[in-house]
């Protein structure tokens, strides 16, 4: 004789099982302690399944992904057109500044022997270059600074200017050189 857990016993007229385990004849005893193992590996299958889903009082929302948002790329002239040139010889050096300019403020005429990158991160200014080449930089706007041209940046706004610069340089050879 076989017992089906979940349907009849018997083997002259078996029934679909609703599990489908067959297990030798035992007796009572057995078959009780078979029965209470089942229904515990039931009950942790149960648990485990609703310990890792997602019910709406417990999600969690995704973090949002990493954006990145290129703002200059590869370039290799300045805002005059000049070809990007290291400075090579020396240990490189990059610093980093912001510069805030008030309305009305200037830089005074300056120039840099070494490229340099400029954010625009509030406002306008306007940069004069020697030669009589005016250019205006707006927030936002990314540039390569001209190097070894004297030029002067002006805020001709009504609110604050800030910039971010970094000096990709190298040592002994100054960030930025006013004019004499």
């Amino acid at each position: 004789m076989l017992f089906v857990i979940g349907g009849r016993s018997g083997l002259k007229n078996p029934t679909k099982p609703s599990l489908a385990v067959i297990i030798p004849a035992v007796t009572t005893h057995t078959y009780r302690r078979l029965s209470l193992l089942v229904a515990g590996i039931a009950l942790a299958a149960t648990l485990a399944s609703s310990c890792g889903s997602d019910s709406k009082d417990s999600a969690q929302p995704a973090p949002a992904p990493v954006v990145r948002e290129p703002l200059l790329t590869k370039a290799s002239k300045t805002v005059l057109d000049q070809q990007i040139v290291y400075p090579t010889g020396t240990q490189a050096e990059v610093s980093s500044a912001t510069v805030t300019m008030q309305p009305g403020q200037e830089t005074g005429w300056h120039r840099h022997d070494a490229p340099l990158y400029v954010q625009i991160i509030e406002g306008t200014v306007t940069v004069e270059y020697e030669g009589g080449i005016t250019k205006s930089y707006s927030k936002g706007a990314v540039v390569m600074e001209a190097t070894g041209t004297y030029h002067n940046g002006r805020n001709l706004g009504t609110e604050p200017v800030v910039i971010l610069t970094v000096s990709i340089g190298a040592e002994g050879i100054e960030n930025t050189v006013a004019r004499p």
